[in-house]
């Protein structure tokens, strides 16, 4: 019985220390990866997809930054869509014109980005 009560006490033992591991691992996650984001950033992807003659576009926002991004303005040149506000990690995805060619996005931290819409063939 002696040993049963060891066993016990050395299965406690891992368990504490695999939790505390894990705890200090998130931990570390978080300053390292926490630290390095920018305050505004915004990652942009202009497609055009094209198959059995259809063709279809798609501007995908992601605000990247620790910060909401806010007023965009999704320019395609003959048309703009307006988003408010854009939040820390969140994700849009918009249906411009298919005749556009080009998407500037603008807001109200400074950020302005143009790209070409890049074509793929399915």
């Amino acid at each position: 019985m002696i040993y049963l009560g060891s066993r016990s006490t050395m299965r406690k033992s891992l368990v504490t220390g695999a939790i505390g591991g894990g705890a200090a691992v998130v931990i570390v996650f978080l300053f390292v990866f926490n630290g390095s984001t920018s305050q505004y950033s915004l990652y942009v992807d202009a497609r055009t997809e094209s198959g059995d003659g259809v063709s279809e576009s798609h501007v995908t926002l992601l605000n990247s930054g620790s910060s909401a991004l806010t007023n965009l303005k999704i320019n395609y040149g003959n048309y703009t869509d307006k988003i408010p506000i854009l939040k820390p990690g969140e994700r849009v995805i918009l249906s411009p014109p298919s005749s556009s060619t080009t998407v500037t996005v603008t807001d109200d931290q400074g950020i302005t980005i143009k790209k070409p819409f890049q074509q793929f063939n399915e």
